[in-house]
């Protein structure tokens, strides 16, 4: 994406990318963007390095963000903070923080209270150099952890996390099922493995089944040769305790026949759209299965999983990290979905593509 004329700020200002919904990756617009002074609990942080969602797409495709203004897209960020309100405690410049997708939500169970304001949502996000957020939007990241490799964690990293270690528990060696290689099913795919579970992958491309393979799957089904996957699980292993499904309508039928005898869905995705989707009750009733619908997760589990990839030193899977001039290159690829893992910009100038 080349250069933007800026507004007339001073020539040191941080910039950031802002888009309307529905613009379109053409859309994006750089601005220079003034500094103002922080309130008591806010922390100021110089952006180092962003990751691209699904979700960020659909802000320029029009399938989501609000209507009527402009919006900083992008959750999922790692920084340095740079400067503390006076009454903020815990951080101070110098830390390097990583974002929280849901501010509000710090712990505990989800609410709508807590779930309303998100980032790159229904609040600016993080698509900047500088970002000014209250000091419960942080959390405190070791510096062992790559920037660009920490910045997958905040959505992804945190919705595989919330749907594995918080729903009910799963005994060692048992079965995950997750459907395509993006990022949720690859972050899931890393973190079930070193849980010590079994994790089968559905995906048409036989290219990606590899790399997950790669990745220690330990069941590779081909959707184009097996469009009944599910029959193909129920064959291999007899089902599986949970299915990840990102999807939505187009395969939610399926996820649930899946699943052994009380397994569970966790429905964190519609990929396939809004269309209706006709699900037999019996399905469910009959084996004691259930469906899970969630959203990320909190403070408190973005920082436990900050500390398991730390402790356990996982590397995520990244397909490229672009430069800050290549942010629209960076939504063109998330777009046209060929990558495995995830899609990272480097906003400091420091770090070069890869």
């Amino acid at each position: 994406m080349s250069a933007l004329p800026l507004p007339a700020f001073p020539p040191d200002s941080p910039q950031a990318w802002r888009a309307h919904r529905g613009a379109g990756i053409a859309g994006l617009r750089r601005f220079a963007v003034r500094r103002e002074a922080l309130a008591p609990d806010a922390v100021r942080v110089r952006v180092l390095a962003v990751s691209l969602n699904q979700r960020d797409l659909m802000l320029l495709d029009g399938r989501g963000g609000p209507e009527g203004r402009e919006l900083i897209p992008c959750s999922d960020a790692v920084g340095e903070v740079v400067d503390v309100g006076e009454s903020v405690r815990g951080l101070a410049p110098g830390d390097r923080v990583l974002s929280v997708f849901f501010p509000d939500w710090q712990d505990g169970a989800p609410s709508a209270a807590v779930t309303a304001r998100a980032l790159g949502g229904s609040l600016d996000g993080v698509l900047a150099d500088e970002v000014v957020l209250p000091a419960g939007a942080w959390v405190p990241i070791s510096r062992e952890l790559d920037p660009a490799e920490a910045a997958t964690l905040s959505c992804a990293g945190v919705t595989a996390w919330h749907a594995l270690r918080g729903l009910e528990p799963l005994p060692a060696g048992a079965g995950v099922l997750v459907l395509g290689t993006g990022g949720v099913a690859i972050w899931a795919l890393q973190l079930a493995k070193a849980m010590g579970l079994r994790v089968a992958v559905v995906s048409s491309d036989r290219a990606k089944l590899e790399r997950a393979e790669a990745l220690g799957a330990d069941l590779l089904i081909d959707r184009q040769r097996e469009p009944h996957w599910a029959q193909a699980v129920q064959h291999a292993w007899g089902g599986v305790e949970r299915v990840l499904d990102v999807v939505g309508p187009a395969t939610l039928a399926q996820s649930i026949e899946a699943l052994r005898y009380g397994g569970s869905v966790a429905v964190i995705g519609r990929l396939s759209g809004h269309a209706p989707v006709a699900i037999d009750p019996a399905a469910l009733f009959l084996a004691q299965k259930r469906l899970h619908g969630l959203m990320v997760g909190s403070r408190a589990m973005t920082a436990a999983l900050a500390d398991f990839i730390r402790t356990e030193d996982l590397r995520p899977v990244i397909e490229r990290v672009y430069p800050r001039e290549g942010v629209g290159d960076a939504f063109a690829a998330l777009q046209r979905a060929q990558h495995v893992g995830k899609l990272v910009v480097a906003l400091d100038p420091a770090r070069g593509p890869r």
